[in-house]
């Protein structure tokens, strides 16, 4: 199992908007490219939030190759989606990561 992790700190004056936003929106999106099975929004504790709330998304994929599918086909089209709704309002970090039980 693998894990796309998104972090993401969010401008304090948009905050609750976008993060209805990203339940109601954009995690349906990414999930309905059949390349991650869930998906899960922690909130980063013990940090600086004079700015804003930092989140990390969590998708879970199956396989490297479905990840790779999301990259090649879907990422710069939804990244471009919430770069045109919130601007320059979020700063987000990517990392992939594999599951070691």
């Amino acid at each position: 199992m693998f894990i796309y992790n998104v972090t993401v700190k969010v401008n304090d004056s948009i905050k609750n908007e976008w993060l209805q936003w990203l339940k109601n929106e954009h995690i349906p999106e990414v999930i309905a490219t059949d390349c991650f099975s869930k998906a899960t929004i922690l909130r980063l504790m013990d940090i600086d939030e004079a700015e804003g709330p930092t989140y990390a998304i969590q998708y879970f994929a199956e396989s490297k190759s479905a990840y790779n599918q999301y990259i090649d086909k879907y990422a710069g089209i939804l990244r471009q989606k919430s770069i045109d709704k919130w601007r320059d309002q979020f700063i987000a970090f990517r990392s992939f990561m594999q599951i070691v039980d």
